[in-house]
């Protein structure tokens, strides 16, 4: 039997927003995304478990209907919408557009009465139907056929509200339900019930006269305070009746035919998701359901087999001089792997498979020169980890010409999957998981052993030699090719070399850092118990803190939300710096020094054998270019507090090795700005090594510069790198802690003096929008389609990106480029010293003895002409027994 599902959209993002912290789900540009994502989370279940026919959501256009023309008051005791849930509607829409799931509205109407009619016309039609609503309104439409799922926490735990559990819960049938809502009342609409009678009662009168009608004829025989009070709110029940009652023929603009559940647009999909990084969301949408099939041509096909002895050299020999494909099967991590087995393929569809374990000599001497030589091209998706894997193996890989996830990533750089599947089905059109499935379609050969893993890697290493041809062009289009050339893959080498290598660490110096954070947690714990009288409540539970901050201790509310009143660390922040409360202070302790101990706790875990951290870079994570680190996160280390440098004192020299030097650009970002914009105000501060922010501050307050305050010097430094990164005078003043009138004429005398910068920022944004897109020094592109959206919210955004991509972008281009000019020269040289880690705008290098002098030197040289600028780059560099002493 045909079933239709119909979603009340805004009822159910709203309770979604709430359920999910707003500060938990928002993109990496600030647009939050709660609402949008438990929506669709919850749609997904949904649709997994009840696998509906048909599907549509509906929504509310206003609250101005027919019903508060007749009851001004109707639903005007509402509060306002919530500034971080404005905007997340129409993203919803888009959703559901991509998702190929209607969703209709109609001014004048309420989304409950778009789905009272859509039920309507299904029932007729013989439909089971399921309605998702957060209303009680639609539990009227409940019958042997009608489901109301009701959410009873957020959205997550669904109640179904059958003609059973609405007579249970109410006891009134659903056809009853609203005269009990009448005579009850409603508050979220703001329909008063009757004085002095709730559900029981109500329920009582309706079941003794049969509906509202047999009570108002009957009026006069209800005796008692509440028989009085009904009779002189008679008025008022008739009204509410009226007004709860929904409309089953409204002039919907769709049939319940045009809402047949349609396969979803993979690609539409994938850039949505890809802009609201709903990674994990992503992933369980694809696990749970198919796309359209029109997408995918069928399967990647291929003709190869498992190679026996000595037959991996001719293959070699045949194919070797060609662009290979080549999947490595096996695992790595932290520095290290096993690479267990190898596919090969060409272009044109020819492919092998070998198992390391079983070469023979010549076969191993064949492979390993094959890999390691230059000249003979190969392509791999995501090649630094099977890279590790190879060395670790004994089989070091050079000749890397495409790495397909690297080249995607130029191509799409805001895009948050990178997986070789996906990738295959939106460039290729086909899927890996099907065709050549069955042997005896001709396409394999396969020895029975290792028929699966041999499949398997054939068909990666086709489907990545394939893509490659593709990709090459896209990168082609989108400018990307000398970058992808002559940085990007370069780095993914380096990459590789530093995380084999790692950065030493001191295990007794971290032990004790860990046991005395821990001493400091139990401290901080103490004190802040101490200061409400020794109650011990939990310090990491909202609900608790909220008892005792604004009940216990009365102190003033922070910003309301569902559950109370917020406890997040700037709320907290903005609360002591008002009370000073010995209470906060303890609490904040607590936090900073809970957040440090969870941080030297994962440094332990990942002290490797070796004794040394082998922390994982990821090349593909930041749209703008830059590199983060996993597994420990090494950028994520304070430098600016006591207790960050006190962190970065146990990563020390390590065994045959003398030092640790620290080399970092000197404000990169603001060198760039100064370069892209041609200020010649700012160009002359860097070419005459003066202070900066001093020289900024001198023009921007009309003072000397000797005369420039440290308060001064400490706004324009935060104004200076704020426009970098698209800075309101909203966001100056929040950062500053002054009005936002003083923080527009700060930004007002800067831009006079600095009307270079000015020009830049404005022409950057008005370029952006006429292209499409921004571009660094080396001509890194980031594609910004929401410039043109008529969400404002979504349209500010890409503002903001727009400000600060080319800046970011081009000062990530350029430490790339400084840590490959740095290795090359390194080697050039004949010198044992080595690159560890890149953090931010920092090199951390181990010298080996006798080599300090000329290793600064060169870093120097190297790094200061990484990128050309009409100012110089600057580069500072230390020396120590450990990461903090070699800092400056």
């Amino acid at each position: 039997m045909s079933r239709l599902l119909l979603l009340d959209g805004h009822s159910l993002a709203y309770r979604a927003f709430f359920a999910l912290p707003a500060e938990n789900f928002s993109t990496s540009t600030g647009q939050h995304t709660n609402g949008v994502y438990g929506f669709v989370a919850m749609l997904i279940n949904v649709l997994r478990d009840e696998d509906p026919t048909h599907v549509a959501v509906a929504f509310d256009v206003s609250r101005a209907t027919f019903r508060s023309e007749e009851y001004s008051e109707y639903k005007a005791g509402r509060s306002a919408t919530p500034d971080a849930f404005s905007g997340q509607v129409p993203l919803l829409k888009e959703v559901l557009d991509a998702l190929n799931i209607t969703h209709v509205s109609m001014d004048g109407y309420e989304a409950d009465d778009v789905i009272a009619t859509l039920t309507t016309q299904a029932r007729a039609k013989d439909m089971d139907v399921l309605i998702c609503s957060g209303d009680r309104d639609t539990l009227q439409l409940v019958d042997d056929h009608s489901t109301v799922l009701y959410p009873r926490k957020g959205v997550s735990d669904l109640v179904r509200m059958t003609p059973e559990a609405v007579t249970e819960k109410y006891g009134v049938g659903p056809e009853r339900y609203p005269d009990l809502a009448a005579l009850v009342g409603e508050s979220s609409d703001n329909l008063p019930g009757v004085p002095g009678v709730g559900p029981k009662t109500a329920a009582k009168w309706i079941n003794a006269h049969g509906d509202l009608q047999g009570i108002v004829a009957g009026v006069d025989q209800i005796t008692g305070k509440a028989g009085q009070s009904l009779r002189d709110h008679l008025d008022q029940v008739l009204r509410n009746r009226r007004l709860n009652s929904l409309v089953r023929d409204a002039p919907v603009p769709v049939e319940v035919a045009d809402l047949e559940r349609r396969t979803w647009d993979r690609e539409r999909v994938h850039t949505l998701f890809d802009s609201l990084e709903f990674r994990v969301l992503r992933d369980r949408l694809f696990q749970t359901f198919e796309t359209d099939e029109a997408e995918v041509a069928g399967g990647v096909e291929i003709s190869g087999r498992v190679l026996g002895e000595d037959e991996l050299a001719g293959w070699l020999t045949e194919h070797g001089d060609q662009r290979i494909g080549l999947e490595v099967s096996g695992e790595w991590g932290r520095g290290t792997g096993e690479a267990v087995g190898l596919g090969l393929a060409t272009s044109g569809g020819e492919a092998a498979h070998v198992v390391i374990a079983d070469l023979t000599p010549g076969d191993e001497n064949s492979l390993r020169a094959w890999l390691a030589d230059p000249d003979r091209p190969k392509v791999m998706h995501d090649a630094k980890g099977p890279m590790l894997a190879l060395a670790a193996t004994g089989l070091p890989l050079a000749g890397l010409a495409v790495d397909t996830a690297i080249a995607a990533y130029l191509v799409r750089p805001d895009q948050r999957s990178y997986d070789l599947e996906d990738l295959s089905v939106r460039h290729l059109g086909r899927d890996l998981g099907s065709g050549g499935e069955e042997p005896d379609q001709g396409m394999l050969d396969f020895s029975a052993d290792d028929a699966e893993a041999g499949r398997t890697s054939m068909v990666r290493a086709t489907a990545a030699v394939e893509l490659a041809e593709v990709l090459v062009e896209l990168v082609e289009e989108t400018g990307g090719t000398r970058l992808m050339r002559e940085v990007e893959l370069p780095v993914v080498d380096m990459l590789a070399r530093m995380e084999r290598a790692g950065i030493a660490v001191d295990m007794d110096a971290l032990t004790r850092l860990e046991s005395d954070f821990a001493g400091k947690v139990e401290e901080a714990q103490a004190d802040a118990w101490a200061a409400i009288g020794d109650e011990q409540i939990n310090l990491g539970s909202p609900k608790q803190l909220q008892v005792v901050l604004f009940e216990t201790l009365g102190l003033p509310k922070t910003r309301r939300t569902k559950t109370g009143y917020t406890t997040d660390a700037d709320a907290l922040a903005d609360l002591y710096a008002k009370t000073e409360h010995p209470f906060l202070e303890a609490l904040l302790r607590h936090r900073d020094a809970t957040r440090l101990r969870v941080t030297v706790e994962g440094l332990l875990k990942s002290v490797a054998d070796d004794g040394r951290i082998h922390t994982t870079y990821q090349q593909t994570i930041a749209a703008t270019g830059r590199l983060s680190s996993t597994d420990p996160n090494l950028q994520n280390i304070p430098i600016r507090t006591e207790e960050g440098r006190r962190i970065r004192q146990v990563f020390v020299v390590g065994d045959r090795y003398e030092s640790l030097m620290s080399a970092d650009y000197s404000q990169i970002e603001m060198r760039v700005m100064a370069h892209l914009s041609g200020d010649e105000g700012l160009i002359h501060a860097f070419r005459t090594g003066e202070d900066l922010h001093r020289f900024v501050g001198a023009r921007v307050f009309g003072v000397e510069p000797a005369d420039v305050t440290l308060e001064m010097r400490s706004k324009v430094k935060a104004m200076s790198y704020g426009l970098a990164y698209g800075l309101s005078a909203f966001g100056l003043s929040k950062q500053l802690g002054i009005s936002t009138g003083e923080a527009t004429g700060l930004m007002e005398e800067y831009f006079e003096r600095f009307g270079g910068v000015r020009d830049y920022l404005e022409e950057v944004v008005d370029r952006a929008r006429a292209t499409g897109y921004t571009e660094t020094m080396l001509g890194r592109r980031r594609y910004l389609p929401d410039l043109g959206s008529d969400n404002r919210q979504r349209r500010q955004m890409a503002e903001r990106m727009a400000l600060n991509a080319p800046i970011q972008g081009s000062a990530a281009d350029i430490m790339k480029a400084a840590m490959l000019r740095v290795q090359g020269a390194l080697v050039s040289a004949g010198l044992d010293s080595r690159v560890l880690l890149q953090v931010h705008d920092e090199l951390v290098i181990e010298i080996a003895k006798g080599e300090a002098a000329a290793v600064e030197e060169l870093v120097r040289s190297e790094m200061g002409a990484a990128g050309e600028m009409d100012v110089p780059l600057d580069v500072s560099v230390g020396l120590g027994a450990s990461w903090h002493e070699a800092a400056h």
